[in-house]
């Protein structure tokens, strides 16, 4: 979420003034109404890697969505689109409800039904749009892991797992503390309620039923945290899963340093 535009206090992003003269490549690339996708964001990130390496310089890329990361480090290809179908199923969905959905998909392709988030509609369409458009569509990773660029080295930051719900929590808090709905305001103007994406990010939209009278700051600021929660969780089962990851201790800051 950092991709876009004017979406900083919600997504952390690392003001100019704290990075150190380092260039932090990707940060606002994207308005907030534009729809940011995995196969957008891997060739343009794939590009500045190859732009920084030629340079003779360093690359390191910090994530963050765990599908980003993967699409850049390892040999991900892409499903077509079809905006038409798509359109149509997003209106079935908001009609009907994402059950029948799930439904034709189980039906289509039992295995993506089972892996997709039901609780997602945005990706229960897109799983029905891969299936709808045939085999030919799904095949989109390779048979084991490959990476991009053989010599990437992946390291993974550890943290226990009640220090880190402490920290997600507090953070949460900072962010209604320091300008999260004033910094919302400004998104609404900006047209971030037409941003498919964007208004869906977790502690935006939560920021946006509060501010449309929907919803409670308290309820707005502990369903941010709950989902936050649950994201921390999902990024740590996800790293787990890549080859040859070296795990360094979070509270350790020298180590990570050196690493």
């Amino acid at each position: 979420m950092q991709l876009y535009r004017g979406m900083d206090i919600g997504t952390a992003k690392l003001p100019p003034s704290e990075r150190r003269g380092i260039p932090h490549h990707l940060f606002d690339a994207v308005d907030v109404r534009e729809e940011a996708t995995v196969a957008w964001y891997q060739p343009e990130a794939r590009s500045v890697i190859r732009g920084i390496l030629e340079r003779g310089n360093d690359v390191i890329l910090v994530g963050g969505s765990g599908l980003y990361v993967s699409s850049v480090l390892f040999d991900f290809r892409f499903p077509p689109r079809d905006e038409a179908l798509r359109e149509e199923l997003e209106r079935e969905a908001a009609a009907q409800g994402t059950v029948p959905l799930l439904e034709r998909l189980r039906a289509l392709d039992p295995g993506a039904a089972e892996a997709v988030d039901a609780r997602n509609p945005r990706r229960v369409v897109r799983a029905l749009e891969v299936a709808l458009l045939g085999a030919e569509a799904r095949v989109t990773l390779p048979e084991a892991p490959e990476l991009w660029a053989p010599e990437t080295r992946i390291i993974g930051v550890a943290c226990d797992r009640a220090a880190l719900v402490e920290r997600l929590d507090r953070r949460v808090e900072r962010m209604w503390a320091g300008g999260m709905l004033d910094e919302v305001r400004g998104l609404i103007r900006q047209g971030i309620e037409q941003g498919r994406t964007a208004s869906r990010a977790i502690g935006y939209a939560q920021a946006l039923a509060q501010l449309r009278g929907e919803t409670s700051e308290a309820d707005a600021i502990a369903e941010t945290q709950a989902l936050t929660r649950r994201y921390a969780r999902r990024q740590v089962s996800w790293f787990k899963r890549y080859p040859g990851i070296e795990w360094v201790d979070g509270p350790d800051v020298g180590r990570v340093r050196l690493v």
